[in-house]
């Protein structure tokens, strides 16, 4: 199923499916930042940029959990901004001694590096999906 819409960024216009996607953030700021697929390109929305297409990704996210049944999207805190993230999509996971794991946000080069100290519910749900899916345990 796709989920198309049209947003406005950068003097350009962009049609965009976002069932494609995998990530989304929510700064501080107020605009969402998520990679189109298959690049390492940020489109930014805002409400003041494009109110339309900022709308139709916010009512997008909050279906995801009812339109995706095969996803496991998390929701977490990280650096200051909100991420809406599909484990699903995660190709890698590197896991440290020091109870550190580390992975890359899909269509970007961008790191997340989750510390059990610091994110322990959001670090034991990794290390949970890990588990399921791989089979593997982390210690």
């Amino acid at each position: 199923m796709s989920y198309w819409i049209k947003v406005n960024y950068d003097h350009r216009e962009y049609v965009i499916d976002l069932d494609r996607l995998s990530t989304f953030t929510h700064g501080p700021n107020g605009k969402i930042t998520f990679w189109l697929p298959d690049s390492t390109i940020p489109i930014l929305v805002s409400r003041q940029n494009d109110p339309d297409g900022y709308q139709r990704v916010v009512n997008y996210i909050q279906k995801l959990s009812a339109r995706s049944p095969n996803g496991f999207w998390i929701t977490f805190n990280y650096e200051r901004h909100d991420y809406i993230l599909d484990l699903n999509k995660i190709s890698s996971f590197c896991h440290y001694p020091n109870q550190r794991l580390t992975f890359w946000l899909p269509d970007s080069s961008m790191p997340i590096i989750i510390s059990e100290q610091k994110y322990p519910d959001i670090y034991h749900k990794i290390i949970d999906y890990i588990e399921q899916k791989t089979g593997y345990i982390l210690t």
